[in-house]
């Protein structure tokens, strides 16, 4: 795929594209108010790192664009706490951790972490957009989770270029210590942001589950993995009689 053409795509559509009616209002619960101000302070960072280890060419001019659809998220989500009648906080402890691990190291970890971030994000996003009573708070979380939607295959395929010339015994390492990373995040997000996914109907277990599973699957692409054809379930009244 190209990245660039996908996202310079995206970004003329997003120019063409009407704002949500911020002006009708939302209703937003105060646990579930709390948790999107937490995830506004993580989506509202400038990328300045990021881009600076992007290097060049396409992939650099892609960061850019991907720096501007998180940005955009950012906004939208300041919108929808204003159009609810909730201030958006400066900063919180969470967002600060994921920062100082993405600057760490070089570019191949800042796109681990972020990795984890994104996949935390696509279960978070679908809670909020089938979990919510209210027409403006679906509408932001499915535009902000058909976006996440596409930065999880794009980071995916630039680390599978990263991890391409490291010996198996390596990448096997790392992506254990990258899983035991994941699920500490996980676990951290479903305890920090319980009360508003009980509220959007997602218990602590099951999204912590969920977000295991969609790293599983965003590793195998890292990988390299084929995809494997789900088994096609046949009903037993569907069977031929006389076949056992």
């Amino acid at each position: 795929m190209n990245w660039l053409r996908e996202f310079e795509a995206e970004a003329e559509r997003r120019r063409r594209r009407d704002d949500p009616p911020w002006e009708r209002g939302a209703r937003l619960h105060p646990d579930v108010a709390k948790s999107v101000q937490r995830f506004q302070v993580g989506e509202a960072g400038d990328g300045a790192n990021l881009i600076a280890k992007a290097g060049g060419g396409d992939y650099l001019a892609a960061v850019k664009l991907f720096v501007a659809e998180e940005q955009n998220h950012a906004r939208m989500l300041a919108e929808l706490l204003n159009a609810a009648g909730v201030p958006t906080i400066e900063q919180h402890w969470s967002d600060t951790v994921f920062v100082r691990l993405r600057r760490a190291l070089g570019l191949r970890l800042e796109l681990m972490v972020l990795l984890i971030a994104e996949v935390v994000a696509l279960r978070y996003y679908r809670a909020l957009r089938d979990g919510g009573d209210d027409p403006l708070v679906t509408q932001v979380a499915a535009r902000i989770l058909a976006d996440e939607e596409r930065h999880v295959p794009f980071h995916c395929h630039r680390l599978r270029i990263g991890f391409a010339g490291l010996p198996k015994p390596v990448r096997a390492a790392v992506f254990g210590a990258w899983r035991v990373l994941l699920l500490g995040v996980a676990v951290t997000v479903a305890a920090d942001h319980g009360p508003a996914l009980h509220r959007l109907g997602v218990g602590r277990l099951v999204f912590v589950a969920d977000v295991l599973t969609a790293f599983e699957a965003a590793l195998a692409q890292v990988r390299g993995d084929e995809p494997k054809p789900r088994p096609r379930y046949v009903p037993k009244r569907a069977r031929p009689r006389g076949l056992v």
